[in-house]
């Protein structure tokens, strides 16, 4: 056994559903408690590595050099590391497990400029949509094309998250699709306007971890510890949603109510490492479209998945992940489980609120009094998906009661329904429109 063991891992601190598998593991220091240190390991002495990325693909690099040990990255990103790995006829990496995870897709999003009078994907017939072509956001861009019969009537440009980002606020890009959580930075930001969540392309969205094979098979015990840490991360942010937040925000400089958004009970991630048959199937699903549109090498998905090391891991802490296996988080459409709407005020933290029409009147009290307010947080009428409040076309019925959509023809239609109209959040605002501050 070697006298020094490396464990380099690439991860990518600004993309909400790898923390658990990265930066959380390098802020608390979680991996040194799990590390072996008997037996064959009573000699070895550790060398702990974290590299922070904007994007999969040049972690994926660096574990073909040889310069990383394991890679966190995004459904899209994994498949071309196993690819490209298989290809070479020499190395593997293996997927160990997920470290975040959205069933209906949310995460996934397609924006426009606030100021866009564009409301949906047929309304972008003739222009241009920008994306990082490869990601899984990408996939969902294709898939919603096709399904919208729109197939080149729309231009598909590369850009980066941050390029896209940035050409959104400047209005220099007629929409973007980006993965989680640059929808709801725009958002928050109110910069750009969601007209499509990924949760409409019916296709999972989830990041996970690989691992070097021929490392996993020298050290087993400690792909097993990195695992056991990423799980006590998992269950860290689970503890305390807010706390979880705050703390993320310095230590990635991404907004707290961002984070918030998607960490929180009946936000958009789920924090489970299990490698469940569906996210399987949805690989194998996203491998044909990368195949057919980037001509990306086969990949033996028998070989590359592996779950043994987090089966392992689970027992080793107690867990069970025959029954983790066997659950699935997804959006409810009023759940009642869960608050319907939140307000995370800057003196007494996160508030939760009976009813919509509560918050609302309880947010325009707040503005009214100078009250300073982080966020609030709803959720869509008909789909569950958790939102911004500020973000949410609001529709009151006749009778005062409220609901919440992404979309304002879905509100409309409440309004109709229900002898109402369509209303902001802010009172002082006289035309209700999503991102009213």
């Amino acid at each position: 056994m070697a006298d020094t063991i490396r464990i380099g891992i690439g991860h990518q601190s600004m993309v909400t559903n790898t923390v658990s598998g990265g930066i959380v593991l390098e802020k608390l220091g979680l991996i040194e408690k799990y590390l072996p240190t008997d037996g064959d390991y009573a000699d070895a002495e550790y060398e702990i590595i974290f590299r922070d990325y904007d994007s999969g693909p040049p972690i994926t690099n660096q574990m073909l050099a040889g310069n990383l040990e394991f890679g966190v990255m995004g459904d899209y990103p994994l498949i071309v590391n196993g690819a490209r790995f298989q290809e070479t006829g020499r190395h593997q990496t293996r997927l160990v497990a997920i470290t975040g995870y959205n069933l209906q897709g949310t995460g996934n999003g397609i924006v426009v400029p606030v100021s866009s009078s564009v409301h949906s994907l047929a309304e972008l017939a003739g222009q241009r949509i920008s994306t990082p072509v490869g990601s899984a956001a990408w996939g969902m861009t294709l898939k919603a094309l096709r399904d919208a019969g729109l197939e080149g009537q729309i231009s598909i440009v590369d850009q980066s998250p941050p390029v896209g980002v940035a050409n959104i606020a400047g209005n220099r890009i007629d929409a973007h699709a980006d993965f989680g959580p640059w929808s709801e930075v725009m958002e928050f930001r109110g910069t750009g306007r969601k007209i499509y969540d990924g949760s409409e392309a019916q296709v999972p969205t989830f990041h996970g971890m690989v691992v070097r094979e021929a490392y996993a098979e020298q050290y087993p015990e400690v792909v097993e510890a990195v695992l056991q840490a990423t799980l006590e991360a998992q269950a860290w942010i689970v503890e305390d949603p807010m706390r979880a937040a705050v703390e993320l925000a310095e230590w990635t400089g991404m907004a707290k109510e961002v984070l918030y958004l998607y960490l929180s009970e009946g936000g958009i991630t789920t924090q489970d490492a299990t490698i469940k048959p569906a996210w399987v199937e949805a690989l194998e699903y996203d491998h044909q479209l990368l195949q057919d549109e980037m001509n990306i090498p086969d990949l033996d998905f028998a070989s590359w998945v592996d779950d043994q090391y987090v089966r392992n891991a689970y027992e080793a802490r107690g867990l069970d992940y025959a029954a983790a296996l066997d659950t699935m988080v997804t959006p409810v459409a009023s759940d009642p489980e869960l608050s319907p709407a939140q307000i995370w005020y800057a003196d007494a933290g996160v508030v939760e609120f009976d009813s919509l029409a509560d918050m609302v009147a309880a947010y325009r009290e707040a503005s009214a009094d100078g009250r300073e307010i982080y966020a609030c947080y709803v959720y869509d009428h008909l789909t569950g998906m958790k939102m911004f409040g500020k973000a949410a076309f609001l529709a009151e019925s006749d009778d005062g009661d409220m609901a919440a959509f992404m979309k304002l023809a879905d509100s409309e239609v409440f309004a109709d329904e229900h002898g109402g109209r369509v209303v902001a959040l802010s009172e002082q605002v006289e035309e209700a429109i999503a991102m009213a501050n």
